[in-house]
């Protein structure tokens, strides 16, 4: 069959290097794609969900996966679903409805505290309630997680060590439309104190399979210093999370919300990715993503061994329940490299060279593209390096090894991801 996967990053990179793994997979395309995808797909341009549609029906698409949030929270599910000519083409993806659980921090702290889902306690603030949540913040203790809303490309959440900081975090985020219109409201959180991992669950609206865990690492700097990052690496499996923690994740998380969901009327049939920080032993939720998370994808897909056509294509005709997880043994790590200066400000269109030296490992192209017949970067995560290993130590070893391969000006990775398992094996 044609399939068609929507979004430009290091994600789809992976999605499309795994599809292309599947007898099921004929013709693929990925829009806008990037450097990366070139060699398994045709890129191609469309503009807007009517675009999209007409594309699909014009190609014979037989399969659509929605990478990133934005397209989903604007309600790219809905279209299909209400369109008489695209109704039978399968998508995989929340509606809009569901999808909310990642568009609206506000509503996915009501819905986890509806269906007692444990998370942290948290403060829902606005501008009309700017004062009390002032005074709110004087009764937290230190220190204080503040939450932009809506969407804010995972750089939406600062956790401030002091009170003046939080108060002005709030004031910036409503006040002075800090991250746009995503800090119109903004959750005041109790900060969590442990670990955190990536739980990623493939439901089809009933049934529903728990993937491979991942662990990624958000800040830009070694030891966990600086802003926060779209994701500067992963690993996966996550050493700590062993057979009774998941198990408590399941019982107390994974089936809550699946039901929650169900019992809303929410059709939901996609990846949802839950956030959670193991906290001395117990799972809290930190949010919900409607959507597989990057890094984590460039570590999760390459550890599952079935044919993704085949699970995708179950979870939209809602028979996830024939199908079982097989996990590969092992480790694998990604280390991502990205252009200087970000998350600030960073130059594009620095060439890229060394690929050809890469051994031991997948480089999977986020921010990348081709001019004048020559590899670029095109923002500022440019390229993730994924790596297997029989253990931690080997994975990394080879992630490592493939990162200092690779050339660009301004070139930065993190020099420490994973190390923090180390100590927790």
């Amino acid at each position: 069959m044609n399939i068609l996967i929507l979004g430009s990053g290091g994600r789809e990179h992976a999605f499309a290097w795994k599809f292309k793994q599947s007898k099921l997979c004929e013709k693929l395309y990925v829009s806008p794609g990037n450097a990366g995808t070139i060699s398994l797909a045709e890129n191609i341009i469309l503009n807007g969900f009517e675009e999209i549609g007409n594309f699909c029906i014009n190609n014979s698409i037989g399969l659509v996966i929605v990478g990133p949030e934005e397209p989903l929270v604007n309600g790219i599910v809905d279209y299909f679903y209400n369109t008489e000519t695209l109704k039978q083409i399968p998508i995989v993806g929340p509606t809009k409805a569901g999808a909310l659980l990642e568009g609206s921090k506000e509503f996915s702290k009501g819905f986890m505290e509806q269906y007692h889902i444990p998370t942290a306690k948290a403060f829902k603030a606005n501008k009309h309630n700017k004062n009390e949540a002032l005074e709110y913040i004087k009764t937290m203790d230190l220190p204080i997680v503040v939450k932009a809303d809506g969407l804010a490309a995972g750089k939406g959440v600062v956790i401030c060590k002091s009170y003046k900081e939080a108060e002005t975090e709030l004031i910036d985020m409503l006040d002075h439309a800090k991250f746009g219109e995503a800090g119109n409201k903004v959750l005041l959180e109790e900060f969590l104190d442990g670990i955190e991992l990536s739980v990623f669950v493939l439901t089809d609206g009933k049934h529903y399979h728990i993937l491979p865990t991942a662990k990624d690492y958000k800040r830009i700097g070694d030891g966990d210093t600086g802003p926060n990052t779209g994701g500067m690496g992963a690993v996966s499996p996550v050493t700590f999370a062993d057979a009774v923690f998941m198990q408590k994740v399941e019982e107390q998380i994974v089936k809550s919300s699946i039901a929650g969901l169900l019992n809303e009327g929410i059709d939901y049939k996609g990846f949802l990715f839950v956030g959670i920080m193991n906290v001395n032993g117990n799972p809290y939720v930190i949010e919900y993503n409607c959507r597989m998370g990057d890094p984590e994808t460039e570590v999760v897909l390459p550890r599952l061994e079935n044919d993704l056509v085949e699970l995708m294509l179950a979870t939209h005709h809602q028979k996830l329940q024939e199908h079982t997880i097989i996990e590969r043994s092992g480790f694998c790590t990604t280390v991502v490299l990205t252009s200087g200066g970000y998350p600030g400000n960073y130059d594009k269109e620095k060439t890229i060279t060394g690929l050809q030296n890469v051994v031991n490992a997948i480089p999977f192209h986020a921010g990348t593209s081709i001019k004048n017949e020559t590899l670029q970067t095109s923002g500022g995560r440019v390229i993730a390096v994924s790596a297997f290993g029989n253990d931690l130590t080997d994975a990394l070893a080879k992630s490592y090894k493939a990162a200092a391969a690779i050339e660009f000006e301004g070139k930065y990775y993190r020099k420490d991801i994973g190390q923090d398992l180390m100590l927790v094996q």
